[in-house]
């Protein structure tokens, strides 16, 4: 049986990673998979009849046998399982790691290290959070850097409040023995780390690769490895980035899990073919 899957973007990220769909595809192709991209725009979901229903532009379609979804909609992951189809990342995954609220109270559970934070809805906001100057304030669903401020007074913190943060729930981190502009990205495919990259800033706070900032191999030593074994352990996982900070000692802290990541910073400084081994998991779960 020829397998096939949708590759699912939106319209305006497909024209921006035009070259990662297409080495997606012929990766796929090379091991026998049919990959199609299809745009967000074009898929209707919902329940007609009492039943979940999947059109592709208004038309019931042939459902492929898994999806990669490359946006940030949980419900479209988890409708897209209702209807049989194996989804990566799956809807669990997605709505975890998508939420980084979420994100560390699972963390939490398994005492992987973080710095102190607090879960807070906009609306809930009346007095000063007890970490104390300087924190970072972040937006659960932010991604690349956006929606992340860091707050070094009490004007700075009236002022994000009332304008520079629009999202309705956040995250306050404590910046205490912490490398600002400074961070290690983990990649993974299911249950192995595949590598990782420190992503480092002169100039900023964030260390985001897309903002400026530059990217080295980082080697792993045993007691990280450990610690994200303890991660990938407990979740089932497609292919994510975990993200950490590092303290003054240089241990890793967690930050976030990315669910729709991209794998830029590791072609950049190794010729490790990701999705080569990302297809293969996909192969290899259950799609046969």
């Amino acid at each position: 049986m020829n397998l096939t899957g949708w590759l699912i973007y939106s319209k305006q990220d497909s024209k921006q990673n035009k070259e990662y769909i297409k080495w997606f595809i012929d990766e796929a192709a090379m091991q026998g998979i049919t990959l199609k991209l299809i745009l967000r725009e074009e898929l209707t979901i919902g329940v007609f009849q009492n039943k979940q229903t999947v059109l592709c532009n208004n038309q019931e379609v042939q459902l492929p046998n898994f999806a990669v979804v490359r946006t940030i909609e949980p419900l479209l992951n988890k409708v897209l399982e209702s209807m049989g189809i194996n989804v990566f990342n799956s809807s669990r995954i997605s709505t975890i790691c998508n939420n980084k609220a979420l994100t560390h109270y699972h963390m939490a559970k398994l005492n992987i290290p973080m710095v102190d934070t607090i879960f807070i809805k906009k609306k809930n906001c009346v007095q000063l959070p007890i970490i104390p100057f300087p924190f970072v304030v972040k937006g659960v669903n932010g991604r690349g850097g956006r929606q992340v401020h860091l707050i070094e007074d009490e004007q700075q913190w009236e002022r994000c409040i009332a304008d520079d943060i629009s999202a309705p729930e956040f995250i306050i981190q404590s910046t205490k023995n912490v490398q600002l502009g400074k961070d290690v990205r983990v990649f993974v495919v299911g249950n192995q780390i595949v590598g990782s990259v420190m992503r480092e800033s002169n100039s900023d706070f964030r260390s985001n690769y897309k903002l400026g900032g530059s990217a080295k191999w980082y080697s792993l030593d045993r007691h990280e490895i450990t610690v994200l074994n303890k991660i990938l352990d407990s979740f089932d996982f497609g292919m994510v980035g975990i993200d950490f900070l590092l303290d003054t000692n240089g241990k890793l802290l967690l930050n976030e899990i990315e669910d729709v990541v991209g794998s830029r910073t590791l072609s950049s400084v190794s010729d490790i073919n990701i999705l080569n081994k990302y297809i293969t998991h996909i192969k290899e779960s259950g799609n046969s």
